[in-house]
């Protein structure tokens, strides 16, 4: 009988080996990607724009009162008097001279009376006395009367003369007085107020009786912002919108405030409007007006912070790291808001969530909707129309 001798079995090791570090990077590579996975989990998404640079219709807005343009306080002239009629009420158009209201004319006519016959008097005085001159002129060079003699005669009859003109002038003022019991207009226009009633007692420098808007023009006094106040000119056009009144009034700047007011920082602003029933001078008023047709930044209200160091947005970089921009905010309008400098217009802007990043950070951007994307693309076709043109 012949022994075989069988050679033990050796597994090849390499193939296992393989397989093993097939595994292993299988497992790293899966834990990689799960901390890949929990990294972009955690990591903050935030909303994103790019504002690109839009051709905006800028309106400007301020408030203000109608007012008269012209508003002329009427009161008492001389030494006033107890009201005894009042010929108009608020509301009424006058004519210029029209008497508005008298005063009790009693005790001033009175006086005119007794200086129109102390006149009388004192003209026939001195026509007696300027007759007795005549005559001694006349009898003189016969030698009937002395040189003394005439000469006083001739003074007489100057003192009588002047105290005609005295008396003459007393009367006018009289008159004068009596003529001033009226109180006239003075001016066409329209009765904004009346305090004037029968029975009143007026006085020179008191509350003025009535107050007339001369030739019954009225206008818009409004206050604008400083910043504002540049971008208006003389002889702009201005509608005007009144509380309770539906329909607008057109209206043209023609006085701009010299200057700018240290405490509310505002300037003024008047608009003068056509008169018309519903422009009631004391009535609330809101304005506006077309400034420029600029192409500007604009972004949203949410994408602007601001702190100790002024207005800034947060922009992304390639890498998605979050960058700080200091920005000057020049207004809003009613796409967001107008940015005069800090942004070209190409970044891409953080638009919520702003308040809880801090620079540096990464973030992931929430993907872009569709019609932002369709406005951007109109956009750039219309702007490479534009150059291509």
């Amino acid at each position: 009988m012949r022994l075989c001798f069988v050679p033990p079995v050796r597994f090849a090791r390499w193939p296992v080996l393989c397989v093993f570090a097939g595994l292993a990077a299988g497992l790293a590579a899966c834990h990689k990607a799960d901390e890949a996975a929990n990294a972009d989990r955690t990591m903050p998404t935030v909303s994103t724009v790019v504002p690109h640079r839009t051709a905006l219709d800028n309106r400007l807005e301020f408030t203000g009162t109608i007012s008269a343009r012209y508003d002329l306080p009427i009161g008492v002239e001389g030494e006033g008097g107890r009201i005894a009629q009042v010929l108009v009420d608020a509301g009424d158009r006058v004519r210029q001279g029209q008497v508005l209201a008298r005063l009790d004319p009693a005790v001033v006519r009175a006086q005119v009376a007794s200086l129109a016959a102390s006149l009388e008097e004192a003209r026939a005085t001195a026509e007696l006395a300027a007759a007795d001159y005549r005559r001694a002129e006349a009898v003189a060079p016969a030698g009937a009367l002395s040189k003394e003699e005439v000469e006083r005669r001739r003074s007489v009859a100057a003192t009588a003369a002047a105290k005609v003109k005295v008396a003459a002038a007393q009367l006018a003022e009289a008159e004068g007085r009596l003529a001033r019991l009226d109180v006239k207009a003075p001016s066409d226009g329209l009765v904004l107020t009346r305090r004037a009633e029968i029975g009143q007692s007026a006085t020179p420098g008191g509350e003025p009786l009535f107050r007339l808007a001369k030739n019954g023009d009225v206008e818009l006094r409004g206050l604008v912002a400083e910043q504002d106040v540049p971008h208006l000119k003389v002889g702009q056009s201005v509608t005007v919108h009144v509380t309770g009144v539906d329909r607008p009034f057109e209206g043209r700047i023609w006085q701009i405030g010299a200057v700018i007011d240290p405490q509310s920082r505002l300037g003024s602003v008047r608009v003068a409007l056509k008169p018309e029933a519903d422009l009631r001078p004391g009535a609330f008023a809101r304005a506006s007006l077309s400034v420029d047709h600029d192409a500007q930044i604009v972004i949203p209200q949410t994408a602007v912070l601001s702190d100790t160091d002024g207005s800034y947005v947060y922009v992304l970089d390639e890498q998605n790291k979050v960058l700080r921009r200091p920005v000057r905010i020049q207004g809003t309008s009613s796409a967001g808001v107008i940015v005069a400098s800090g942004l070209t217009g190409e970044e891409h802007v953080i638009t919520l969530a702003g308040a809880f990043l801090h620079e540096g950070e990464t973030v992931k951007r929430a993907p872009e909707p569709e019609s932002t994307k369709a406005e951007s693309s109109t956009k750039a076709e219309a702007a490479a129309a534009g150059t291509r043109s």
